[in-house]
């Protein structure tokens, strides 16, 4: 996620690294290229302009604070510009309202409207812990009623059924009514999009929200789309009283102008953003956090928030006592953290949200993925429950065998055996002091590390502690 943008402000910051002083001679070029990353993230020309002024004036004979060199400084500055142009703060869901909350989602043909409505649901109710109704008043696109009935099955909303046939205005009504009845919490209601802004559409959006009165309307937008998902926000802001956006397929932009145009040019806030395919891949949207993201300095608080949630805290207890009684870390206590990866988001999601990880090359990146985890986990379950249990009986014939059996080559085995050596070393770590500090050296070792890991020799740089 805005890997591009990353990259060319990371590039241009490191200029002004070193200065005595911030003056407008020595950030002229860095804000040269500042202004050039954001237009080649496609951020709408008004925001550019506004945001390099704000910077400039900003930075220009700035005191610096004394923990602070000027470049960190300067660094600082866009940062705060970053938050401050994307909304300073998360803005949730107003659910103080009288129930049923009734939401309404609006936006664009495929621009993920319908999986959005779910994602939310089961946002909801896993983190809100609300009980939702959800209704299609999409009565246009072939099979679109049916698809809302699947995706509330799979995150267990309650779904109020509608046809083709009925009008729009009655759906959502109806739904409200059936909800109420419930005693439903939120009712969510899906409407048509269309593949282009057109009159009709607005009218028929206007009759929905009209007839209902919704305490929240949300637009739901392709980030892919760049500034265009800007200006069609604004196009619906104009037509309907928006209370917010969603975000969608922030995880394919590697661009980031969409998430950084948005709100200044509708002036509503960002509430979510999708970040894969799958029911639980939507995030609040914390502009403090992604701005982070963008300058390379990862997400850790949302990392760790992710964790509390995903993570089986039953199975890191059991290992925890088990290391502390001075068993072994052993390989099918590796294979478990693999799932544990897998859970996260897989290896990308968790480096996304890593400090300093925006850094590293497209080489590095690519070693560590999450093909590279299913063949580790491959060998592993070619080898008996005697052998997980003790790997230090895996002799040569031993190894044959497990190689032929998960279609790898002898020399993978030895990787997997050397790595999961370098993972004994860092569990033994942990059950002492310093625990985040071993973990992030135990997590180079794992992942490519001098001397090994995945990808071999020379994966990546060494973590800087």
């Amino acid at each position: 996620m805005f890997e591009n943008l990353t990259d060319r402000l990371s590039n241009s910051l490191r200029n002004v690294t070193g200065v005595g002083r911030l003056s407008e001679d020595n950030i002229k070029e860095t804000l040269r290229e500042v202004r050039m990353a954001l237009l080649e993230a496609d951020v709408a020309l008004p925001v550019v302009k506004d945001f390099v002024e704000r910077v400039k004036t900003a930075a220009v004979g700035q005191d610096v604070m004394k923990s602070l060199s000027p470049g960190q400084a300067f660094v600082k500055i866009v940062n705060d510009e970053l938050v401050s142009v994307m909304g300073d703060v998360n803005e949730s869901l107003n659910l103080a309202a009288k129930p049923p909350v009734v939401v309404l989602m609006a936006g664009l043909q495929g621009a993920g409207k319908t999986t959005s409505v779910a994602k939310l649901s089961k946002w909801l109710k896993e983190r809100e812990k609300k009980s939702v109704m959800v209704a299609s008043a999409d009565v246009y696109r072939p099979a679109a009623i049916k698809q809302l009935e699947t995706l509330a099955g799979e995150v267990e909303a309650a779904f109020f059924p509608s046809t083709a046939e009925q009008d729009p205005v009655d759906i959502a009504k109806a739904a409200i009514a059936e909800a109420t009845k419930q005693f439903k919490d939120v009712v969510i209601i899906d409407t048509a999009g269309r593949l282009a802004i057109d009159e009709d559409m607005m009218d028929e959006i206007r009759r929905v929200h009209e007839a209902i009165s919704p305490t929240e309307t949300l637009f739901v937008v392709d980030a892919m789309t760049g500034q265009d998902a800007a200006n069609t926000a604004k196009a619906f802001n104009d037509a309907l009283p928006l209370t917010g956006v969603v975000l969608t397929k922030a995880d394919g932009d590697a661009r980031g102008g969409a998430a950084l145009s948005v709100r200044s040019i509708t002036g509503k806030p960002i509430k979510f953003i999708g970040v894969g395919e799958k029911t639980d891949a939507l995030e609040p949207f914390h502009p403090d956090r992604i701005a982070s993201r963008i300058l390379g300095m990862g997400d850790v608080l949302s990392l760790v928030e992710e964790a509390e949630r995903k993570l089986d805290k039953q199975k890191a207890d059991k290992l925890a006592k088990k290391l502390k009684k001075g068993k072994g870390f052993d390989l099918e206590d590796l294979r478990d953290q693999f799932h544990q990866m897998k859970t996260m988001g897989g290896m990308a999601g968790m480096l996304d949200k890593l400090p300093g990880m925006g850094q590293l090359g497209d080489a590095a990146k690519n070693q560590v993925n999450d093909k590279e985890l299913d063949r580790m986990e491959a060998i592993i379950n070619s080898m008996t429950p005697h052998e997980r249990r003790f790997p230090d009986v895996i002799n040569g014939s031993r190894k044959k065998r497990i190689a032929s059996g998960s279609g790898m080559q002898i020399q993978d085995v030895n990787r997997l055996l050397k790595q999961h050596k370098q993972m004994q070393k860092m569990m033994k770590k942990l059950t002492k002091k310093g625990g985040m500090k071993n973990m992030m050296r135990g997590m180079q070792g794992m992942m490519g590390g001098p001397g090994g890991g995945m990808g071999g020799p020379g994966g990546m740089p060494p973590f800087k502690m």
